[in-house]
C-alpha cells in the first residue's frame, strides 16, 4: 500500500508549478528581494481577500501576534485572555511583550475557547482577548466582540490555521481589532518557508505595526521605536500571491474531504467526530477526531489515542497530535501555578485528539483506506 501522509505539499506544488516557477524567476530577475512590488501586491491582495482595509506582511504568525500586541502597547502588568489548547506561540507572544496569559478552558463540544467563560476571567488588568480559530474552525466571534465592547478590550484574532474561514459570513481576521495569520507551509495558505501577516481596519494601527516590523523606523536610519526585523521576503510574497488565487477552491476541496470523512467514519466505533456550528464555516486546516480513553483503563496505561496512532503508522497512514500537553501545564508556565484539573476540557482533549490526513488532493480511495484502518483497529482493540 502506498503511504498516506498527513499532508502532501508536493502534489499541491505540481498543480501550480508553472505559475510558481514563473513568479519565483520574476523575483530573482527583479533584484528586489526585501520589500518592493511583490510584497506590496500581496498585501493589497490579502487585505482585499480578508475584507480588511490594511495588511502588513511579516515573517511569521508568531511575529504577527507579537507586533499586534506591541501595537496596542500591551506589556508588563497587563493580562491577555486566551485558550490553553493551541500552539505555544499564542501565549508565548503574550509573555514576550511582558504581559501575562490568562487561560480559559475550551468549549464543551469543540476545541476553541469557551466564550461563555471569558467574562469570569476579566480583571482590572485585562487588556485583550486572543481567540484562536483552531484547526480552521472559527471561534464564536459575535460573543467575543460583545464581551470586548462591554469591557473595552482589544480583540486579536489568531487566524494561523483558518485563512478564509468565516463567522456569520464575515472572514476571520476582519472581525476583531486585528487578525494575525501564519503562512507556515502546513497552513491552508502556506508559503515555501516562514511567513505571516496582520490585517486590520485601523490605519493608525497598521502604520504602527509597519514601523515596529522594520526596526521602529519610517524611513532610512531614523528610528522612532524599538522594533524588530520582521519582513516577508519578496520570494514568499510572490508565491503566496499565486497560491491565494487557488485558496477558495482548496478550502472547498477541504470541506468536501471533511464531509466524506464524517460520512465514512460515522459508523466506526470508539471515535468522536469534530463538531461544527451553523454560524461558522471552517476551512478544515485539520480534521481532528477524538479517541476517548477506555473508562476501565488505569491512568498509567498508554492512552488509547496513542495506541491508535501507533497502529495507523504501522499501516503507513500518517497522523498528528495537536497538542499533547495544554499550555497551562507546560513547564515554562509553572510559575502561573495552574494545576492538573484546573482546565479539564483542554486536558481531556490533549489526551484524546488525533488529526487524520487532510489536504485538498486527498482522494476518496485514500480516505476509505483510513476508514478501514480505523475500523480494523477499533474492532481489534
Amino acid at each position: 500500500m502506498n503511504p498516506i501522509p498527513p499532508l502532501d505539499l508536493k502534489t499541491q506544488y505540481e498543480t501550480i508549478k508553472s505559475d510558481v516557477d514563473t513568479a519565483v524567476l520574476s523575483v530573482l530577475a527583479s533584484g528586489q528581494y526585501i520589500k518592493g512590488e511583490f510584497v506590496e501586491r500581496f498585501e493589497a491582495e490579502f487585505s482585499h481577500y480578508s475584507g480588511t482595509s490594511f495588511c502588513v506582511a511579516c515573517n511569521s504568525g508568531s511575529d504577527a501576534l507579537f507586533l499586534a500586541l506591541r501595537a496596542f502597547d500591551i506589556g508588563p502588568g497587563d493580562e491577555v485572555i486566551t485558550s490553553p489548547f493551541t500552539f505555544i506561540a499564542t501565549a508565548e507572544m503574550i509573555s514576550a511583550v511582558g504581559a501575562t496569559p490568562i487561560f480559559v478552558d475550551i468549549e464543551p463540544n469543540g476545541f476553541n475557547i469557551d466564550c461563555q467563560a471569558i467574562a469570569d476571567k476579566i480583571t482590572p488588568r485585562t487588556r485583550a482577548i486572543i481567540p484562536v480559530h483552531l484547526f480552521g474552525q472559527p471561534a464564536q466571534m459575535s460573543l467575543v466582540m460583545d464581551i470586548a465592547r462591554a469591557h473595552n478590550l482589544v480583540v486579536i484574532e489568531d487566524c494561523a490555521q483558518a485563512t478564509g474561514a468565516t463567522w456569520q459570513g464575515q472572514r476571520v481576521g476582519s472581525i476583531g481589532h486585528v487578525g494575525c495569520f501564519s503562512f507556515y507551509p502546513t497552513k491552508n495558505l502556506g508559503a515555501f518557508g516562514d511567513g505571516g501577516a496582520i490585517t486590520t481596519q485601523d490605519q493608525a494601527i497598521a502604520n504602527k505595526i509597519r514601523v515596529l516590523a522594520d526596526h521602529g523606523r519610517k524611513q532610512g536610519y531614523y528610528h522612532e521605536a524599538i522594533g524588530v526585523n520582521s519582513r516577508l521576503d519578496a520570494l514568499q510574497a510572490a508565491i503566496l500571491s499565486v497560491k491565494l488565487k487557488h485558496l477558495d477552491q482548496w478550502n472547498t476541496q477541504r470541506t468536501e474531504v471533511a464531509s466524506r470523512y464524517s460520512q465514512l467514519l460515522a459508523p466506526v466505533p470508539g471515535i468522536q467526530l469534530p463538531q461544527t456550528t451553523s454560524e461558522g464555516q471552517s476551512v478544515w486546516n485539520q480534521y481532528t477526531i477524538r479517541i476517548p480513553q477506555d473508562p476501565t483503563s488505569s491512568s498509567s496505561e498508554t492512552s488509547r489515542r496513542d495506541n491508535v496512532r501507533r497502529s495507523l503508522k504501522e499501516k503507513h497512514i500518517g497522523s498528528a497530535v495537536y497538542y499533547p500537553l495544554p499550555l497551562h501545564l507546560q513547564p515554562v508556565y509553572q510559575h502561573l501555578q495552574y494545576q492538573p484539573g484546573d482546565l479539564p476540557r483542554a486536558e481531556k482533549a490533549a489526551d484524546e485528539v488525533l488529526s487524520l490526513p487532510m489536504f485538498p488532493e486527498l482522494t476518496l480511495k485514500q480516505q476509505e483506506t483510513v476508514m478501514y484502518a480505523l475500523k480494523d483497529i477499533s474492532l481489534n482493540a
